[in-house]
Parts: C-alpha cells; sequence; structure tokens
C-alpha cells in the first residue's frame, strides 16, 4: 500500500515516479473522451492536486459517476511530471476509493465565487472553499507564533478562568453564568436576583479578560501569558464585533510601560514574519484577491520601528491635521478608529504606539502618571485597523489602587484579593491585551471579523 501523503507535501517536494495516497476532497471534475481530471484537496494547501483517471482505473465509468465535488475520496497511484502550469507533479490514479459522495444538484459550494454572507449561512462547510481554508491556515500558524514566541523567552503558559466574579473592564456588558430554573429565579426582598442562591453564591459571569489573574500567576512566575476564549455580551452586529473571541494577554513582573512596549513590538514583528514564512501561498492568495497591500502592510510592521508618542501629542498632531473627522478631537475624549488610523496610516505610516491617555478614560489598574492625570497607558495602532494591541503599566502601589477603585465606583471589598497582590511583595509589572481575531484580519486583510474564527458568536447567531 502506497504511502499517504499530505497533498502540500507533495506540491512542495513530491517527485515523479513515487508511489503515493491522498484522502481529500474533490474540488472540481473534467470529464474527457477516455480520461478525466480531478482535483483533490485535503486541506493542508491552497492548491489541490490534480488527478488523471484514464479507463484502465478499475471500475472507471462507475466510480467517476460517484466523484463529483465535494465527494471524499482516496486515490493511489504514481506521481508524473505534470504538463499543466502551476504544478510540477501530478497524480495517475492507479485505484480510486469513495468515501462519501455529494449531490451535484444540492451541494452548496459549486465553482463560482460566494459571498461572505452567503457563506456565513453554510459555516458547517464554508471552510472548504479556498479563501476560509486560507484563513484558517493563518490563524493556526499565528497561533502557533504567539506560543513559540513566549516559549522561547521563557514565558508560562497559564488557563485563567472562563468563569469569572469580576468585571476586569468595567463595562458591564458580561453574559451571566447561572445555575437557576429561568421560570423559578429567586427574588432579594428588593425584587433583584438573589444570587446569593446561585450555583457560586454570587453573581458569576463569562470572563471579558483573564488579565486580573495573570497577574496573580505574574507574581509568583513572573512573566506569564493567557491565550484563550473571551466574551462580551455587547448587542452589536458590526464587522468588528464578536460576543466570543481569543485574547492573547502576557503579563510581565519588574517590567516597566518602556519593557511592555518593547516586548508588544517584538511580538507582531515575531507573527507576520513566521506567518509569511510558513503560509506564503495563502498570504500571496489574500494580497491578489482579498487586499492588494497585505504583503506591503507585512513589509511594513516586520522592517520598521514602531513610532511612539504620548496621548497629548496625538491629540495635538489631530488638531492640526487638515482631514476632517466625523468624531471630535479633543484632550480627554477617547480616540476614535478614525483617529487611530489617521495616525497609522497618513501621518506616521506605519505602526504607531500612544501612550500616557487620560485617567478618566482608561481602567482602575493603571498606572497613575506623577501629573494625576494620566496613566502609564499604551495602545498599538495599525495602518487599515486601528488599535491592535492595549496595556499598561499596572498600579503596584496599594494606597492609589485603593483610591482609583472607589473613584470608579467600584466595591473594594470584591477585589481583596488582587488588593493582597499590593499587600505581599508588590513590584512593578506591566501587560497588554491582543485581541487574536483582529491580529487574524490585520494578516489577512479580511474585512469582517466573523469571517477570521471557524465559528462566530453574535447577537441571534449561535448556529453550527
Amino acid at each position: 500500500m502506497p504511502t499517504t501523503r499530505r497533498i502540500v507535501d507533495l506540491l512542495r517536494h513530491g517527485q515523479p515516479d513515487e508511489s503515493v495516497t491522498i484522502k481529500g476532497w474533490v474540488r472540481t471534475k473534467r470529464e474527457q473522451k477516455e480520461f478525466s481530471f480531478v482535483e483533490v484537496n485535503d486541506g493542508s494547501s491552497l492548491a489541490g492536486l490534480q488527478v488523471v483517471v484514464n479507463q484502465e482505473v478499475p471500475g472507471y465509468a462507475e466510480t467517476i459517476k460517484r466523484i463529483n465535488t465535494g465527494a471524499s475520496v482516496e486515490i493511489s497511484g504514481t506521481l508524473v511530471e505534470s504538463p499543466a502550469k502551476g504544478q510540477r507533479v501530478e497524480l495517475k490514479a492507479a485505484s480510486i476509493a469513495v468515501y462519501g459522495e455529494a449531490d451535484p444538484e444540492t451541494y452548496p459550494l459549486q465553482k463560482k465565487r460566494h459571498s461572505f454572507e452567503f457563506l456565513r449561512d453554510i459555516g458547517h462547510l464554508r471552510s472548504r472553499t479556498n479563501t476560509l481554508s486560507a484563513v484558517f491556515r493563518v490563524r493556526n500558524a499565528a497561533s502557533t507564533a504567539i506560543h513559540q514566541f513566549f516559549q522561547e523567552r521563557g514565558f508560562l503558559w497559564v488557563h485563567t478562568p472562563i468563569i469569572s466574579a469580576s468585571d476586569c473592564e468595567g463595562a458591564g456588558e458580561m453574559f451571566t453564568v447561572t445555575g437557576f430554573d429561568l421560570k423559578k429565579v429567586p427574588l432579594t426582598a428588593e425584587q433583584g436576583v438573589d444570587f446569593s442562591k446561585d450555583f457560586f453564591g454570587k453573581h458569576a459571569y463569562l470572563t471579558v479578560s483573564g488579565q486580573l489573574e495573570a497577574e496573580i500567576m505574574a507574581m509568583a512566575f513572573s512573566n506569564v501569558y493567557t491565550f484563550g476564549p473571551t466574551f462580551r455580551a455587547e448587542n452589536s452586529n458590526t464587522s468588528r464585533h464578536l460576543a466570543e473571541f481569543w485574547m492573547v494577554e502576557p503579563e510581565m513582573a519588574f517590567c516597566d510601560l518602556e519593557g511592555d512596549m518593547d516586548l508588544a513590538e517584538a511580538f507582531l514583528k515575531y507573527i507576520f514574519k513566521y506567518v509569511l514564512e510558513t503560509c506564503p501561498e495563502d498570504m500571496e492568495f489574500f494580497n491578489q484577491r482579498i487586499d492588494n497591500s497585505v504583503l506591503a502592510t507585512a513589509d511594513n510592521i516586520i522592517n520598521n520601528e514602531f513610532a511612539r508618542v504620548t496621548y497629548t501629542e496625538a491629540i495635538a498632531l489631530l488638531e492640526k491635521a487638515s482631514k476632517t473627522f466625523e468624531y471630535p478631537v479633543e484632550w480627554g475624549l477617547d480616540l476614535q478608529s478614525e483617529h487611530e488610523r489617521y495616525l497609522a496610516e497618513e501621518h506616521f505610516k506605519k505602526p504607531t504606539i500612544v501612550t500616557d491617555y487620560p485617567a478618566k478614560i482608561k481602567a482602575f489598574y493603571m498606572r497613575l502618571n506623577d501629573d494625576e492625570n494620566t496613566v502609564r497607558a499604551m495602545d498599538i495602532l495599525a495602518p487599515k485597523i486601528g488599535e491592535i494591541i492595549g496595556g499598561s503599566q499596572r498600579e503596584e502601589r496599594l494606597d492609589v489602587l485603593e483610591r482609583r477603585i472607589q473613584a470608579q465606583g467600584l466595591d473594594l471589598a470584591e477585589y481583596w484579593w488582587y488588593l493582597d497582590l499590593r499587600r505581599y511583595g508588590t513590584v512593578p509589572h506591566a501587560g497588554f491585551g491582543l485581541g487574536f481575531e483582529r491580529l487574524v484580519q490585520f494578516l489577512t486583510g479580511m474585512s469582517n471579523i466573523r469571517d477570521v474564527i471557524p465559528f462566530p458568536r453574535a447577537p441571534l447567531d449561535v448556529e453550527f
């Protein structure tokens, strides 16, 4: 029995006269008078392998009838030099087994372009298309690069909880986790939900971030990172929002904002370089079919030092800009996507790190600067996408942290353990968060975030 080989391996390294077996799904079939061409893809590469099936193959006539687009097959034969443009070798079939047929009248993926909206409606099949399969190979490569980057630097990967009792972001847009029978929810005397009788004895949520727990682990292991699912109950149907998404969050003890920025910049450069080296055909595909600046963007990330500017300086640049913005530019207001993109795309023309934001628009855990008005925060702004990474030096001073928590109307008692970290061996520390799906969008040029995650979760969308 010939050795089963992945198609990507055969396209790159296969040699004429090798006996091989492939297993995959039929992309196309072209019948000639005495033989047929069948393209098979197994998901390992953008291109499929062309198979020549002639009448010498046992059961040729019956088998060819069963092989239609979408059918799954096992084909054994011999590699031969290919006269076809664009591939070195093709497979001359000696035997074919059909695992599963696909009715050509009802199979929804035909040889034509389908809209991404249509493909979301057939999420169980869309990963067989060129674009989505390329997206998920790039997503896989980016995931691998993230782990390699941190593991090479001695970081500990920690699994932070998915169920949490704290709102790290302070936005309140969280999914409730409950064990209540929703027909018999116990109420307090004030007619509110009595969560003291719930499974966890208090109001519990799906997490929006693993940062606070990562800080705990950093106080024991110095350098840690999380990489897992997070959730936000924001009722938004835009191309930028998901209800379930993945976050990468490193946390470093004995680290200040400068070290945080340096690591984040090196991190993005590493990922882009790894993906370009690992998925060159897929990245070229995105550059040709999705966004013709994908490769230039990657080069811009890898080969340029990121610009660095304070929030105050950024506001001054925006005020002087000749461009008219939809949202107001004013010190004290958060930057909108149009402001972020102007800075990265038009002014600096490369990734830009904005630091030292007003304290009033940032989270309680960010270190307060000596001016008492700004915090040691940083956002990395990327061309075409805006903010890609957000981070800060954390507030390590107990008295200042208590004051900041109270100023934001939060209950100190809820953060007793977080405050304990400042009581027992506190150190300067910093970290950042990267929305993984936004990174994959940035890599591929895909315009809708729902097309860079295998099974998107959004308002009224929990299929598959």
